[in-house]
């Protein structure tokens, strides 16, 4: 089905409180159906690591993400900051949960005071021996860990130096994994539990500022190494963000906060 003649549009900073840090991410809001390939097209057009598609499904909101090149399975952050539109810019009740339709099921947005926890699927990695290849491309000597997900890497390394000295060569690491790649530390800011980057040029997405989703997994990997199911990550790009992580057996629970940048309409006359 062809998009109506003009569709709202929103960018929210996602994992921050205030503009220009955190994660951005579009948000259109539908009336119906679109083609695949005109919601792939505006992600394009928008540039950024993540454009969420919602429309009203009933009692559910379908949700879609698309980065510039491919739509993904699980996107954190521009959940985030769907439910944060849908907040602020509709009139859906603020003291009701939002359900959304997705590929990976029914994810669940609520109220958290300031902030919006989101249900999600816990992602543990399965520990794997470490592929030469990747730290190379990485740009990393050794790793004290590594592992895999169903989407990405995982290579946990000594400490916030090592993590920060991460030089990758996107080209190679675009060739060798799947989605991305996740890089993990103990944490030396005090407001955090751990750190992290991530890293997915396969789908179009050099350094990513804050991914949520990756959350899934590195919150049940530094619950059982610290030994709390309640845990703080700082992503530790050049935009940064906090994520919130409860650990919930099968599933986690990630919170942050979300600011709207832009808001307008997408022409298609």
């Amino acid at each position: 089905m062809s998009p109506p003649a003009a569709v709202p549009c929103f960018q929210v900073d996602a994992f921050s409180h205030r503009p220009f840090k955190g994660n951005p991410a579009a948000v259109c809001l539908l009336e119906a159906d679109v083609d695949d390939a005109w919601m792939q097209s505006v992600a394009a057009e928008m540039n950024l690591a993540e454009t969420a598609f919602v429309r009203r499904a009933g009692d559910l909101y379908s949700l879609r993400w698309f980065t510039p090149e491919v739509e993904v399975d699980l996107c954190g952050h521009a959940t985030l900051a769907s439910a944060h539109v849908l907040w602020t810019e509709t009139a859906a009740p603020v003291d009701q949960p939002l359900r959304f339709q997705t590929r990976s099921g029914i994810l669940v947005c609520r109220r958290d005071g300031d902030r919006i926890g989101m249900d999600f699927p816990a992602l543990p990695a399965d520990a794997c021996e470490p592929r030469p290849e990747l730290l190379t491309a990485l740009g990393l000597s050794t790793a004290e860990w590594t592992g895999r997900t169903a989407f990405d890497d995982v290579v946990v390394v000594e400490g916030p130096a090592e993590l920060r000295a991460a030089r990758p060569d996107f080209r190679q690491l675009a060739g060798i994994t799947n989605r991305g790649v996740m890089v993990t530390s103990v944490s030396d800011d005090p407001r955090a539990d751990f750190l992290s980057r991530f890293f997915a040029p396969r789908v179009g997405i050099d350094e990513d500022p804050v991914t949520g989703s990756a959350h899934c997994c590195l919150g049940p990997l530094w619950a059982s190494r610290l030994g709390r199911s309640e845990l703080t990550g700082f992503q530790a790009s050049r935009r940064g963000g906090y994520v919130g992580v409860r650990v919930l057996g099968e599933r986690v629970e990630l919170f942050g906060t979300a600011v709207t940048v832009l808001k307008g309409e997408l022409i298609n006359r």
